[in-house]
C-alpha cells in the first residue's frame, strides 16, 4: 500500500468512526425516558360485615344456657315447670306439649304477619265450633261465640306474671335457640315479643255485629256444609293480621281482659324483667 492509499483508509476509518459516536449520540437523545416504576395501589380493606342490630330489651341473666337441655329435649323441663305455674290440670287441658318452646316462638313470629299456622300453637284448639247467626251470605259472628274462650281466658288472667315473666327468663336461653333456629341468627327474640305485643295492643275494638262470608272456593270439589272456614266480609278488617284477627274473634270483652295482661306482660320483658 503506497503512502497515499494508507493516508485515505486512515481518513474513512476515523469518519466511520466518528459517524458511529454521532449516532450513538443521537441514539442517546432521542431514547424515551424510562417508565416510572409501577407503584401498586393499596389493597382494599376488606368490607366489615354488618353490625348486629342492637338489643333494645334486653333481659337480666336467667339460668346459663349450658345447664340447660337441648332445645329438642326441652319438652320435659318445660312442662314440668309450666304445671308448677299453672297446674298438672290446666297444663294438660291447655298446652300442646309437643316442642312448646319451638312453637311458642313460631307463633310469636307470625301473629303479626298474614297467617299464624294452628299446627305450630303452642295451645290446644279453642273446642267447638264457630257460632253464627244466620248462615252462607247473611251469617254474623255471634255474640256467644266468646264464650268459648272463656275458659282460657280466665287461666290467663289467674296467672301470676311475675311468676310467668321469671320462668321466661329462667329459660329465655331456649327461646333465644328456637328464635336462632327459625332463621334469625343475629336478632333477639324478646325485641320481637315486644314488637309483636305492641302490635297485638293496637287490635282494633270491634263493636256489634261482625259479618262473615264463606269461603270463596275454587275448584270442583265443593267444601262440606256447616263450613269451618268463614272470612270477615269487610276488606278492611279481612286485611287485619292474623293476631288482629284471633282478637276479633274472642269477642270485646275477652279481647279487653287480654290486652290488660299483655300490658302487664310487656311492662316486665321490656324493663329487663328482674330475676325473682
Amino acid at each position: 500500500m503506497n503512502e497515499k492509499t494508507r493516508i485515505l483508509a486512515v481518513l474513512v476509518a476515523v469518519a466511520a468512526l466518528g459517524a458511529g459516536i454521532v449516532y450513538w449520540w443521537q441514539q442517546s437523545r432521542e431514547k424515551p425516558p424510562a417508565p416510572a416504576p409501577r407503584v401498586e395501589a393499596p389493597a382494599a380493606e376488606p368490607a366489615s360485615p354488618p353490625a348486629e342490630p342492637p338489643i333494645r330489651y334486653p333481659l337480666a341473666q336467667g339460668v346459663d344456657a349450658e345447664a340447660l337441655p337441648a332445645l329438642g329435649e326441652s319438652d320435659k323441663l318445660v312442662m314440668d315447670a309450666l304445671a308448677e305455674l299453672l297446674g298438672s290440670e290446666a297444663v294438660r287441658t291447655f298446652v300442646n306439649p309437643s316442642e312448646f318452646v319451638r312453637h311458642v316462638v313460631a307463633t310469636v313470629d307470625n301473629l303479626p304477619r298474614e297467617r299464624a299456622a294452628a299446627r305450630l300453637w303452642p295451645v290446644q284448639p279453642t273446642p267447638g265450633r264457630l257460632v253464627l247467626e244466620g248462615q252462607g251470605a247473611d251469617a254474623m259472628l255471634s255474640a256467644k261465640n266468646a264464650s268459648r274462650y272463656a275458659p282460657i281466658v280466665r287461666l290467663v288472667e289467674s296467672v301470676d306474671t311475675a311468676r310467668a315473666v321469671a320462668l321466661y327468663v329462667r329459660l329465655y336461653p331456649l327461646f333465644q335457640r328456637a328464635y336462632e333456629e327459625l332463621g334469625y341468627p343475629n336478632r333477639y327474640f324478646n325485641d320481637r315479643l315486644v314488637e309483636v305485643i305492641d302490635h297485638l295492643l293496637g287490635a282494633p275494638d270491634v263493636a256489634g255485629p261482625i259479618r262473615l262470608v264463606p269461603p270463596d272456593v275454587k275448584g270442583p270439589v265443593p267444601l262440606p256444609k256447616p263450613w269451618v272456614y268463614y272470612r270477615f266480609a269487610d276488606p278492611a278488617l279481612e286485611a287485619r293480621s292474623a293476631g288482629h284477627k284471633i282478637l276479633i274473634r274472642v269477642g270485646p270483652d275477652n279481647a279487653a281482659r287480654l290486652k290488660a295482661k299483655l300490658r302487664e306482660v310487656r311492662a316486665q320483658v321490656a324493663a329487663g324483667a328482674v330475676r325473682r
